[in-house]
């Protein structure tokens, strides 16, 4: 039998959308608190930014939904006439609604304040009755689905995933399973496929069968094989994607790096994994650093979006992405996401988006301006990448100290 979906109010999806933008809430917190799916959230959000220039623009607005509201003026007009079956249409659907699926029932029921008190000013039906005319039991109603993967056990079984795969993101499901074993966690390759998939593992890096493509897309060749070791700044420029694990669900950290210095030029924390997460922090790199000659990436969906390729094009900025199934193609940023992971990460235990984008943008002025490196001759990425001598930063060195 074919299901009826919800309908939602524009005004609701543009509440619940600049919401999602304030991003100081993780996806899965928003989709519960308004019990929406996230996928859901994801395409309001996609709608509502490739629409946002027709706030600007009310004339063509006007034009182009004119027929639409004259169309609605028929459709009330109709409406108006078939007011008279109205007891009839009453029964019938009093019938169909017995036979919906108990999720759709339940977002049916109004329990606004109040709801309980059945007036002539107020004739709402109870609560009681509501739940008696859609057939639904005070259990059912009441239940709350459990969060997957809550419990205290579960919770250290994911951050030890969290721990391995962020030092070997390119183990598969057999490999975890026996590094797993090997610190005493057991775990069936079943629940670990859907932890993996929960903890959306599969998006972030690409090992063998895990990466995300989109079929329609075109891939670009890798084009760092021959290159051993880089000249200058702004020579090859490296993105990716990487997930922080909070209190409640995860947020996606964006990141752009630059290899030769390996200073992180740009970088976001978002509560959704889509292109504008990745398009808007190269718009920002390319603003503030100029461009590289060129740019990798692996093959995410992301990545090969026509949104990031035009990008590129128009910057005439060639474009390299990893082999699938080869994150260590993209072994420069790779590294980037162990070190803060493990140097703040893992340390700080963020609990909320706002949390852990402060506490990433501390670690990252320091990692940029004071973190020394010895891939790069125990100097820090700032030095390198505008050229700066070791007395410049002994000077900064001990300014920092007098200011403590």
């Amino acid at each position: 039998m074919k299901r009826s979906r919800k309908n939602y109010s524009p005004e609701f999806k543009a509440k619940v959308v600049l919401e999602l933008l304030q991003e100081n809430k993780t996806i899965n917190e928003i989709a519960s608190k308004y019990g929406i799916l996230p996928k859901s959230l994801i395409e309001w959000k996609k709608q509502f930014l490739e629409n946002a220039a027709l706030a600007f623009d009310k004339s063509s607005v006007v034009k182009e939904y004119k027929q639409e509201i004259e169309n609605l003026k028929e459709e009330n007009e109709k409406l108006a006439k078939k007011l008279g079956k109205v007891i009839v249409e009453r029964d019938w659907l009093q019938g169909k609604l017995k036979s919906l699926d108990l999720l759709i029932r339940k977002t049916l029921i109004d329990n606004s304040e109040g709801v309980q008190a059945k007036t002539q000013k107020n004739p709402s039906l109870s609560l009681n009755r509501q739940l008696e005319l859609l057939s639904i039991s005070k259990t059912a109603y009441y239940y709350t689905k459990k969060e997957p993967f809550s419990s205290k056990e579960d919770k250290i079984l994911l951050d030890a995933i969290d721990k391995i795969y962020t030092e070997h993101p390119y183990y598969g499901a057999r490999r975890m399973q026996k590094a797993l074993e090997s610190i005493g966690i057991k775990v069936g390759k079943r629940k670990l496929s859907r932890i993996y998939k929960f903890m959306g593992i599969r998006a972030l890096y690409p090992p063998p069968k895990t990466t995300i493509l989109n079929k329609e897309n075109k891939k670009y060749p890798y084009l760092l094989e021959q290159i051993t070791t880089t000249q200058r700044p702004n020579q090859i420029w490296s993105g990716d994607i990487t997930y922080i694990k909070l209190e409640k669900g995860y947020a996606y950290l964006a990141t752009i790096i630059d290899w030769h210095s390996k200073k992180v030029l740009s970088w976001k924390l978002s509560n959704t994994m889509d292109s504008y997460l990745t398009t808007s922090i190269l718009e920002e790199a390319i603003e503030k650093y100029g461009k590289p000659e060129i740019f990798n990436s692996d093959q995410g969906s992301q990545y090969t979006s026509k949104e990031h390729i035009e990008i590129l094009e128009k910057n005439g900025i060639k474009i390299s992405m990893n082999a699938k199934g080869r994150s260590i193609d993209n072994i420069a940023i790779e590294r980037f996401w162990r070190t803060l992971k493990y140097e703040n990460v893992y340390p700080k235990g963020y609990n909320t988006i706002k949390e852990a984008r402060e506490g990433i943008n501390q670690y990252i002025e320091i990692y940029n301006s004071q973190r020394i490196h010895s891939s790069i001759g125990y100097k820090t990425p700032d030095m390198v990448y505008y050229n700066l001598s070791n007395e410049m930063l002994g000077s900064k060195i001990k300014d920092l100290l007098k200011a403590a």
